[in-house]
């Protein structure tokens, strides 16, 4: 008998939660914001309510809308050391960029993370696509798009190259012949390409998961085909469900056409969910944030989607289809895509698109009760638009308890959620193999004396 195939969710942790006005809601406490109890805590009760993961995103500046929103970076490594430390079993995942970092630096870091988890590291790959972080790093300018990716792809060989610079049979630690490891099974990977020249080996041995799961987020033309080629897991954003089908397809198919297993390819889409005890109830707890959104940060954050500078005093007129400009760098956003698709399919006015983006910068956000979540993930999840999700609570915690509370157990009667782990890394939740060391040396019969 097939066994079933089951939800992946991860728990997409944004300081104070994922509503830009989260910070300011009653439910929230704006001075547990830096405090890594509170994320040690929503880490526990994740791990509790069996999701895969936990996922904090990253970016390498600080975001122009601080003003009016909780939106600083916690460094992952740190963040996500200090959760290793009080879990067990649940997924730990960290953005970083190919394009402000450096291999080496990067495969330590997650090498280190996922020896010290016990197998629970995973990488979510990211371009960058903040213009502004050029200069925090001595640059003139942001990179474009194209050329992000072409260092991505090369990023990716190379930090795989070090986490298999180490056989799984290195580590040695004899303590009766005084071996510590078998240099024979450690090697240079003497990479030299258009933007790397990296010696190796790696100094810290491979790790439990063989290399922690690459996640990948980006929808655009260039970021399909680096997840077809690299990705384990594919963060997206879709507003309908026959978008979310057309993504789901499209790289099911990409992967294939490479070669891959499709079903090695998790498409898990964000999620945003309002619950009530009625959806009248729902729709009001959503009205209580959009209420709270300062106009200023919702137009700074239109602009820089969109590039169209709005104003105040027009947040009842239908968004201006006619100033927005589709070509050129900001085009080839999948984000960009996603809200003019929303502006020409719905016709918003600003105010409305404004409160759509308020919720989760583009993610799906709905509002219902336990049931209507429930039915929503389900019918999204079996008819081909996701292998799971990223829930993303309006605020935390309330937002997440009320998921875990009332929505995970339905999910569990319906057969499409685990009741325990069966597992111990992030790859035992995912369904994935753990990948075999592609430049391992053959084992000679003396080894296996």
């Amino acid at each position: 008998m097939t066994e079933r195939r089951q939800l992946r969710l991860n728990l997409f942790v944004y300081p104070g939660g994922h509503h830009e006005a989260a910070w300011r809601h009653p439910g929230t406490d704006p001075g547990r914001l830096l405090d890594i109890g509170f994320y040690q805590e929503l880490a526990r009760a994740a791990e509790r309510a069996t999701f895969d993961a936990v996922f904090l995103a990253d970016g390498p500046s600080l975001a122009d809308n601080v003003r009016y929103a909780s939106r600083f970076r916690l460094e992952p490594f740190t963040w996500l050391a200090a959760l290793a430390a009080a879990t067990e079993r649940i997924g730990l995942i960290a953005t970083a960029s190919t394009t402000y970092t450096e291999p080496y630096n990067l495969a330590r870091l997650f090498a280190s993370l996922d020896h010290l988890s016990g197998g629970r590291a995973g990488w979510n790959i990211v371009t960058t696509g903040a213009p502004q972080a050029a200069q925090n790093f001595g640059l003139d300018a942001h990179p474009v798009h194209a050329e992000r990716y072409d260092r991505a792809h090369e990023f990716v060989d190379v930090v795989s190259k070090l986490w298999d610079s180490w056989d799984d049979e290195a580590l040695i630690a004899d303590q009766r012949t005084g071996v510590f490891a078998d240099t024979d099974r450690i090697r240079p990977i003497d990479h030299e390409g258009s933007h790397f020249r990296v010696r190796g080996p790696l100094n810290t041995p491979r790790g439990p998961q063989g290399r922690p799961v690459y996640v990948q987020a980006g929808s655009s033309e260039d970021g399909r085909a680096f997840a077809a080629r690299h990705a384990e897991a594919v963060f997206t954003a879709h507003q309908t469900l026959p978008s979310a089908k057309e993504f789901h397809a499209d790289i099911k198919s990409r992967a294939a056409a490479l070669g891959r297993d499709p079903d090695r390819l998790l498409v898990l889409p964000g999620l945003s969910p309002f619950i009530g005890s009625t959806e009248a109830e729902a729709r009001r707890l959503q009205r209580e944030f959009d209420d709270l959104t300062q106009p200023e940060y919702s137009l700074d954050l239109l602009h820089r989607l969109l590039g169209v500078r709005l104003t105040a005093d027009r947040l009842d007129d239908p968004v201006p289809r006619e100033l927005i400009e589709t070509h050129g760098e900001r085009g080839n956003g999948s984000r960009f895509q996603l809200v003019l698709d929303i502006v020409e399919r719905e016709r918003p006015t600003v105010r409305q698109l404004l409160h759509r983006l308020a919720g989760a910068r583009g993610h799906q956000v709905v509002a219902g009760t336990p049931e209507q979540i429930a039915d929503h993930i389900q019918e999204w999840f079996e008819h081909g638009a996701a292998d799971g999700f990223n829930i993303m609570p309006p605020w935390l915690p309330g937002g997440f308890d009320l998921f875990a509370e009332h929505v995970v157990p339905l999910l569990r009667t319906r057969g499409l959620f685990r009741f325990a782990y069966e597992g111990t890394t992030l790859r035992d939740h995912y369904g994935l193999p753990r990948p075999a060391d592609r430049a391992a040396v053959p084992t000679s019969p003396k080894d296996t004396a």
